[in-house]
């Protein structure tokens, strides 16, 4: 079995769906007028709108609870990001694209979508710090470059560690006072 990209076919996608749009248009404007459906399509977003707008301040909610456990909410963000794709295939005209936008709107069908990507994508996680009665979690990110200018490290400056001889700093003072003079490291925010 092969892996195949989808990106041959986004050039097709791209011009099939106005066609069908138009299509569908003709269609339905054949069968209960002009009038009438060009005020569906303008319901369809408004409607559209208001569900999304709700979905979305809960979705908010529960991203922000799982950061508040110390959690990635990487479902949430997921989900989210398909609230957008809704959003946008709601706002463009259409019957086609509302269909596709009202699907996305369905907890049950952004769960399936969610663990069938789940499998093939990687997402790198955060490192996350809480501060007992302050109730919240505090993110901090850091990148350390070596001081040494030299192009290649000498044979002394090299550490090889293996899996067990490494974790998470627990105390991170350790690394904010190694920023003197003698660290081998540069700080920057």
């Amino acid at each position: 079995m092969t892996n195949r990209s989808l990106f041959p076919f986004l050039p097709f996608l791209l011009l099939a769906v106005p066609i069908l749009e138009i299509g569908v248009f003709i269609l339905v404007g054949g069968q209960i007028g002009v009038v009438n459906t060009l005020l569906g399509v303008l319901l369809t977003a408004v409607i559209g709108t208001i569900l999304l707008r709700r979905q979305g301040f809960a979705l908010i909610g529960q991203a922000q609870q799982q950061m508040n456990q110390g959690k990635i909410p990487g479902k949430e963000m997921a989900h989210g990001v398909m609230l957008l794709a809704a959003g946008l295939l709601l706002l463009t005209p259409g019957f086609v694209t509302d269909t596709f936008g009202f699907l996305l709107l369905v907890p049950g069908i952004r769960d399936g979508i969610f663990h069938f990507f789940k499998s093939r994508v990687t997402v790198a996680g955060l490192h996350s710090q809480s501060f007992g009665s302050s109730g919240g979690t505090y993110y901090e990110s850091y990148s350390y470059q070596s001081r040494n200018t030299s192009p290649r490290p000498s044979n002394d400056d090299i550490i090889d560690l293996d899996e067990d001889q490494f974790g998470e700093v627990k105390d991170h003072t350790v690394i904010e006072n190694g920023n003197g003079p003698d660290s081998p490291w540069n700080k920057s925010s």
